[in-house]
């Protein structure tokens, strides 16, 4: 006989159905060996016969003969290569069962037994004539939990109808007529569905990075706005000697107050957004590490508690809002009115081209045109006649009184227009929301959906309940209303653009639907008093 190959491992004579080196070596006609026992068995439990290597189907149950020479060679060979180094038990690897002390690493897992062995304590199921018809498999830990409850075969397909792991007798019991597939098969479903997810929380974590770029950013805008506010208010306010040094202190206290509750704002949302990606950082390494497993078991058992991402936040439309300072000044300075003119006026002028950098253009609605109303072709131009236009009925057209709204209406940030009212005795402008009365009589106040100001011959006036006359006296005539809406902070302020002041603001708006501008140019009288038109002017900012 010709000398053994010695470089052979101890796989060239192992069963594959119990992974031990084989014992009364058989072969079937595919030329695959098997434990005489092993495959006995296998057979004995299975409805049709064929091989559990190949799958090769054979007609009749074939008449298996020891294989002589593979019996020899493995008697030969079984010592040498069953004996090794017994390694201790490295971590993620399975113990054995029975070690004490050190524990090292098991070479096989028995389903009848549930426990595992190292090489050493495995030694009784390869001598013992009832242990070694026990099945040995790969080492696996848990192994109570991957055997059939009811049938006691380890769990080796999917049902995909109740969508649990079921055994091979199961198939032909309780899920006869149910699909099942092996779990190799629904692990590769599975494991490209984590491939996706993974890819998803990757996505999510650069977006919520994103988004704290974008906080970051506006912090760092507020802060300049603020320090620029405090500025202008110090080089002001700093020249008026001792009596306007309350001022200056309010003027600190309240930009400050405001910039520090942006900055915690920001803060708590940037806390949030780096906790969600160091929970999302977390699920994607256990993500990473579970698509590494070949333990089809465990990897779906883990799979179901992992599929969804941890719960997080829509910042889609979080972000944090800059604090407006518009009229800051005016009111720390509104009891010192008549030492500060000249100081107030420099303040209007520069609130005032603040809130012209968030102009919009809009354009009049003749769909919303009292029929005594006349519009220029362009949308910009409004005025009244004497004679009423034959319009066709529109439910947004208003009927009881001469308003028109614009096309175009807001529901969140700033936005600014001007309105020129030269030659005008009487006019009416402001914001209003989309559902006011348009048809009934009604009163024009905060509480029925409108933010305006009338001038009539008694002067300027708030139109709220009570009425608010507006204690301002024009140098000149009055030729052109600034409107400044911030919808999220609730505010509506009024301006003189000529004279570059203030006129009014309505504070503590509350807008809970999207607002319109709204015009109402007055009665023409006899004479053509009141005749010129209510015009959509563009901005004209001027250094």
């Amino acid at each position: 006989m010709a000398s053994a190959n010695t470089s052979w491992s101890e796989e060239n004579f192992s069963c594959s159905i119990c992974l031990d080196v084989l014992s009364s070596p058989v072969t079937t006609s595919c030329g695959h060996n098997f434990c005489r026992t092993c495959i006995t068995k296998y057979w004995d439990e299975q409805v049709r016969y064929k091989c559990p290597v190949c799958n090769k189907l054979f007609d009749t149950r074939p008449d298996l003969r020891i294989n002589t020479l593979l019996s020899e060679m493995v008697e030969r060979f079984g010592t040498s290569v069953r004996v090794k180094e017994q390694p201790c038990v490295e971590p993620g690897e399975v113990p054995c069962d029975i070690c004490t002390g050190t524990q090292l690493k098991a070479v096989k897992s028995c389903l009848v037994c549930l426990m595992s062995f190292c090489q050493t304590h495995l030694e009784p199921h390869q001598r013992v004539a009832v242990l070694k018809k026990h099945r040995l498999v790969k080492p696996m830990d848990c192994l109570e939990d991957r055997l059939c409850k009811k049938h006691d075969r380890l769990l080796e397909l999917f049902c995909q109808t109740e969508r649990v792991y079921v055994c091979q007798f199961c198939t032909e019991t309780d899920h006869k007529s149910h699909p099942v597939v092996p779990l190799k098969e629904e692990y590769d479903v599975k494991k490209a569905q984590l491939g996706k997810i993974v890819s998803e929380v990757q996505q999510m974590i650069q977006e919520r990075k994103i988004k704290i770029k974008e906080i970051k950013v506006t912090v760092k805008r507020s802060k300049a706005d603020a320090d620029r506010e405090i500025a202008d208010g110090v080089q002001v306010l700093t020249t008026l000697m001792r009596c306007i040094k309350k001022c200056q202190d309010d003027l600190n206290r309240m930009v400050k107050e405001r910039l520090k509750s942006t900055q915690k704002q920001a803060e708590d949302l940037i806390t949030e957004l780096e906790q969600e990606i160091e929970d999302l950082t977390n699920r994607s390494s256990e993500m990473k590490q579970l698509s590494h497993t070949k333990d089809h078991l465990h990897f779906l058992k883990t799979f179901k508690s992992l599929k969804n991402p941890p719960h997080t936040r829509d910042w889609t439309t979080v972000e944090v809002r800059p604090p407006t300072y518009v009229g800051t000044f005016r009111r720390s300075l509104d009891q010192l009115e008549e030492t500060l003119n000249r100081k107030m006026k420099k303040l209007h002028d520069a609130e005032l081209k603040r809130v012209q950098q968030y102009e919009v253009d809009v354009t009049l609605d003749p769909d919303t045109a009292h029929c005594c109303l006349t519009l220029s072709e362009d949308g910009k131009q409004v005025h009244h006649g004497s004679v009423e236009n034959n319009l066709r009925e529109n439910p947004k057209r208003f009927t009881q009184y001469i308003f028109l709204l614009t096309r175009q209406s807001f529901s969140s940030g700033r936005f600014y227009f001007e309105i020129q009212v030269k030659d005008k005795t009487q006019w009416f402008l402001g914001v209003a929301k989309e559902s006011i009365n348009r048809i009934g009589e009604t009163m024009w106040t905060p509480k029925t959906g409108y933010w305006t100001i009338s001038y009539n011959k008694d002067g300027l006036v708030f139109n709220d309940c009570p009425v608010w006359i507006i204690k301002y006296q024009p140098r000149a005539e009055l030729q052109k209303v600034g409107v400044f809406v911030d919808y999220d902070e609730g505010l509506v302020s009024f301006y003189d653009v000529e004279a570059g002041l203030h006129l009014y603001s309505a504070p503590g708006c509350t807008f809970s639907e999207p607002l319109y501008p709204i015009l109402n140019p007055g009665l023409s009288h006899y004479e053509g008093i009141n005749s010129a038109p209510l015009i959509i002017s563009p901005v004209n900012q001027t250094d």
